[in-house]
C-alpha cells in the first residue's frame, strides 16, 4: 500500500504586491519621521539662538537702565553727554554720565562713579561690542580713565534718544563748549544743559537666522549683501529718577522756568517704562 504526498494549497505567504505595498508604507513612515525630527531640531536651534540674543540684550539693557536711573551730573562743566555717531555704516552712539549705582570696593571710594557706554571693535573677531567704562574716582577729565568691560557681543547698532519732557533729541549736552562761544538772546535748546528726563535705548544684536528682522542700512538695495548677518532689535525707555527730583527742587530750579526742561511731570510718550 503506497501513500502519495500532496502539497497543501491553503499555506499562508506574502505576494509580491503585498511586499511592495509594505515597503512603500514603511518608507513613507520613515521619511515622515525624519522630516518631523529635522523640523524639531531646526526649531530648537532657532529658539536657542534667539534666546541667547534676548538674554544678552536683557543683561545689557538692565545694566544701562540701572545706571541711568541713578544718573547725576558728571562734572560742573558737563552734566550729561550723549553724542550721535556712525561707525562705518553702523550707528553707534556714545553716552557719558555719572551714577550713584555703584558699591565702593576700595578705600576712599564712594557711591559716585563716572560711566560711559560706547561701541568698540572686538579684537578677536573684528565685530562690534558694547562696552562700559567705569571710574569711581573723581578725575580731572571726566571722559577718560577707569576700567572698561565688555557688556554684549555681536552688536549691530546702538541708538540713544533723550527726552526733555516734551520732545525727543538725538544728542544731549555740549561737549565742545558751544554755549560759552555763542552768545545769543534766543533761548537755548533744552538739550544743552542738565539731565534728560528719560533715555530711549535701541539695541541691535546679530542673529544668524534667516527669519530675523534685518537691520536697516543706509546703502542702496542693489548693494546689499545677502551674506550680511541679520539682527534682532530691542528697545526700552528708562526714566532718570534724580533728574525729576532736581527739577522739582526750588533751590536748583533753572532760572528760565518757561523752558520745557523746567516743567517736570510731563508724561513720556512710550508704550511702557522698563
Amino acid at each position: 500500500m503506497s501513500t502519495e504526498f500532496r502539497p497543501t494549497r491553503n499555506a499562508s505567504a506574502f505576494t509580491l504586491i503585498e511586499v511592495v505595498i509594505s515597503a512603500a508604507l514603511m518608507a513613507l513612515i520613515l521619511v515622515s519621521a525624519y522630516l518631523c525630527l529635522s523640523s524639531a531640531l531646526s526649531g530648537r536651534k532657532l529658539i536657542e539662538s534667539r534666546a541667547d540674543v534676548a538674554q544678552s540684550a536683557r543683561v545689557a539693557m538692565a545694566l544701562m537702565t540701572a545706571d541711568l536711573r541713578c544718573a547725576c551730573p558728571l562734572s560742573k562743566d558737563i552734566a550729561f553727554l550723549g553724542m550721535q555717531r556712525m561707525l562705518g555704516d553702523v550707528e553707534g552712539d556714545n553716552l557719558d554720565f555719572a551714577t550713584h549705582n555703584y558699591t565702593p570696593r576700595k578705600a576712599r571710594e564712594g557711591d559716585f562713579c563716572q560711566v560711559s557706554y560706547f561701541l568698540g571693535t572686538e579684537p578677536e573677531s573684528g565685530k562690534m561690542s558694547l562696552w562700559r567704562r567705569r571710574n569711581p574716582i573723581i578725575a580731572i577729565d571726566p571722559l577718560s580713565g577707569g576700567s572698561r568691560e565688555e557688556i554684549a557681543r555681536g552688536v549691530r547698532g546702538l541708538k540713544l534718544e533723550y527726552y526733555d519732557g516734551l520732545d525727543w533729541y538725538d544728542q544731549w549736552g555740549d561737549p565742545e563748549g558751544r554755549r560759552a562761544k555763542v552768545k545769543s538772546s534766543l533761548p537755548e535748546p533744552p538739550n544743552l544743559r542738565g539731565l534728560p528726563e528719560a533715555v530711549r535705548i535701541t539695541l541691535w544684536l546679530e542673529l544668524g537666522s534667516a527669519s530675523a528682522i534685518p537691520l536697516k542700512s543706509s546703502r542702496p538695495a542693489q548693494e546689499e549683501k545677502t551674506s550680511d548677518p541679520e539682527t534682532l532689535a530691542f528697545q526700552t525707555v528708562c526714566r532718570l529718577n534724580l533728574a525729576g527730583v532736581s527739577l522739582r527742587t526750588p533751590s536748583t530750579a533753572p532760572a528760565n522756568s518757561d523752558s520745557p526742561a523746567g516743567k517736570p511731570g510731563q508724561p513720556i510718550p512710550t508704550g511702557g517704562l522698563q
